[in-house]
């Protein structure tokens, strides 16, 4: 029977998403985890994989298209059969979907009503069935469920499994690596025994508590278990035959389920997905690996059997570049002198996310703004002092960020948040500092920064901002800030102002040290300034309360020495 694939809720702020790439055609045979398609959220581009093996009979989204999530994407089924009815009733559910949502905007107290009172009815129903599963549960046999690894996930998809059925566990022993809204995590087990059964196979998408694993004595039957509100693993496979199609998932499939990645002549790299999360923990360049599957394709050997030496030199690698660089045609085209010309960008999901919340942040918090001059010399002097002792590394934001957190503490106000009915003043400082990224900028958070040295703040700093660029950072590493650091100074950018990072009440932007003529004592001599932005929400912060608190930053910048005591 023909199985219907709609647009998949790859995060918990999507609403829509584009079909970036589609890795099948239709008519092609499409095994259980293989990708189909890369869809573009309002994060990131991501794989999605078949839950289904069958025969790529429609694909309902263009390559390039967007369209709202539940909106019908693919229908995989036997080759040749019939899917006019399903065509007919994906058009008639996608219309009912956009009816629905204009309803519920109409009608949104009653539906909330209606959904409260549903879920109620719906949680004394699995209350009921838990006490009766668990009542017949063997002896030493302990559920495990899907968990909830972040405040904002609904469902979560095993990227990995790294025990198999039949093997020993030990309290505290790695599970499973689970793929959240927003990170792949590793989850531990808090139980000891056997894994007796995998609930949910490797590449599966379940909903937080469906059956994830049973873990108990060896040799406890458990067949019975997980026939009520958790439905049952749509494929079941004993140990063998999980190492079979491991086996032939990365040594003899055919398919393109590859990344987007290229070598340095353009040509196109195939590689597994767990070859390429093997690569990128391992930090090998993809370019480098041979590739020993079919047509080239790297899988998990050839991470596992790879050499540095294997690398290709790098003289001859950087000579090839620029050839490379000119026959991807990086340069734009030519336009004639006089003529007009546009060239149309589609916005990625995460550009529109960034203008949906940066723009209610603009428009909902009255921004104002200070900007104050700091004399740098001592700050220079002493940063260089510093970085003479060994294996210590400071750099001038560590110590703004530093000098900030300091601050804080002295001006609490500016510390805050408007919650409409009350001000929330935190007695905590988390830093928020602010990382470009290829998509876009992503905000990791320094927890507790005023009791960090300068030399741990850097330390921090480095580990998040380069976990951000891989995107490794876990949900709790971009939560909690207080207060938010924007830095442009490595740009040669002398004064900029910033939009507030909501639901924060103040955002310093950061200028380059500048050297020009000063006056001191009289004489105008050569100096070394940096000029920092302060913008407020006039709502939490007044002009007065911003205007101590940036000169409570510049005594400490300009006296760095004050920052120790």
């Amino acid at each position: 029977m023909a199985e219907v694939i709609n647009m998949p809720r790859l995060s918990d702020t999507m609403e829509e998403g584009v079909v970036a790439k589609w890795l099948k055609k239709e008519g092609e045979k499409v095994e259980e985890g293989d990708i189909l398609a890369e869809i573009e959220t309002d994060k990131a581009t991501m794989e999605f994989e078949s839950f289904y093996e069958g025969t790529l009979l429609h694909i309902g989204i263009a390559e390039g298209e967007t369209a709202p999530v539940d909106t019908l994407l693919a229908i995989i089924g036997e080759e040749g059969e019939d899917i006019s009815e399903l065509l007919k009733g994906g058009s008639d559910s996608s219309k009912e979907s956009k009816d629905s949502s204009k309803e519920k905007e109409v009608k949104k107290e009653d539906s909330s009503e209606k959904e409260t009172k549903e879920s109620e009815e719906t949680k004394e129903e699995e209350s009921s069935e838990d006490n009766s599963n668990e009542g017949e549960l063997p002896e030493g046999v302990e559920i495990i469920t899907m968990p909830r690894l972040s405040d904002t996930m609904e469902e979560g998809t095993v990227a990995q499994w790294l025990k198999k059925e039949g093997d020993k566990v030990e309290e505290g022993d790695i599970l499973a690596e689970i793929e959240t809204d927003k990170a792949t995590m590793e989850f531990e087990s808090f139980y000891e025994g056997t894994l007796l059964k995998i609930g949910i196979a490797e590449g599966e998408t379940a909903k937080v508590d469906s059956l994830l694993a049973i873990i108990g004595p060896k040799g406890t039957d458990v067949s019975g278990i997980g026939s009520g509100k958790t439905a049952a693993p749509k494929k079941k496979s004993s140990s063998s035959d999980s190492d079979s199609k491991e086996e032939q998932t990365e040594e003899t499939s055919s398919n393109e389920d590859s990344s987007s990645k290229t070598h340095s002549d353009g040509k196109r790299i195939f590689v597994s997905p767990l070859a390429k999360k093997m690569a990128e923990d391992k930090g090998i360049d993809l370019s480098a690996v041979e590739g020993s599957g079919e047509n080239g394709r790297i899988v998990k050997k050839d991470i596992e059997s790879f050499k540095a030496s294997d690398k290709p030199d790098a003289k001859a690698k950087d000579s090839a570049s620029p050839a490379s660089e000119e026959s991807k045609g990086g340069a734009r085209p030519y336009v004639p002198a006089g003529e007009e010309s546009f060239e149309e960008v589609k916005n990625s999901q995460m550009r529109k996310t960034i203008a949906k919340r940066l723009g209610e942040s603009k428009f909902t918090a009255p921004h104002y703004y200070l900007t104050i001059e700091v004399n740098m010399e001592v700050a220079m002097a002493s940063r260089k002092q510093i970085n003479e002792l060994p294996d210590v590394k400071v750099s001038f934001n560590d110590m703004v960020i530093k000098a900030s957190a300091m601050a804080l503490r002295k001006h609490p106000r500016v510390n805050s948040q408007w919650t409409g009915d009350s001000t929330k003043i935190a007695s905590h400082i988390h830093m928020g500092v602010a990382v470009a990224v290829e998509d876009g900028l992503v905000v990791p958070v320094i927890k507790f920064a005023d009791q960090m040295s300068m030399t741990q703040i850097g330390g921090n700093v480095k580990e998040l901002a380069g976990k951000a660029r891989n995107k490794k950072l876990q949900p709790s590493e971009m939560e909690g800030s207080t207060f938010t650091v924007s830095n442009l100074g490595m740009f040669g950018i002398t004064e900029f102002t910033s939009i507030i990072n909501q639901p924060n009440s103040a955002i310093l932007s950061v200028g380059a040290i500048v050297e020009k003529p000063v006056v001191k004592d009289g004489q105008i001599v050569v100096g070394n300034t940096m000029k920092v932005t302060l913008a407020c929400d006039h709502r939490t912060v007044d002009g007065a309360t911003g205007a101590a608190f940036l000169q409570t930053l510049k005594s400490y910048l300009e006296n760095p020495v004050t920052m120790l005591a």
